[in-house]
């Protein structure tokens, strides 16, 4: 195997990873699933978006949790 097919984040966008986790869990289920308030307090992918770009731990945990959706799927 390669190491692009192994890493299950490559070509895949911060937007595009957010914008499927929203479609699977709901606003509601992600800010459950990870506390931070831009999931609570009047959400939207674009204010999501200049969160997660500026805070890596939070980044960190929705990439976390795509990856781990993912497997779930397959």
């Amino acid at each position: 195997m390669t190491q692009h097919t192994q890493n299950h984040l490559h070509g895949v966008t911060l937007e595009a990873m957010l914008t499927e986790l929203v479609a699977h869990y709901g606003w509601e289920g992600l800010g459950q699933r990870i506390d931070i308030r831009c999931f609570k307090a009047d959400p939207s992918i674009k204010s999501s978006l200049t969160f997660l770009r500026k805070t890596a731990w939070a980044r960190e945990k929705v990439e976390a949790l795509y990856v781990g959706m993912r497997r779930a799927m397959k």
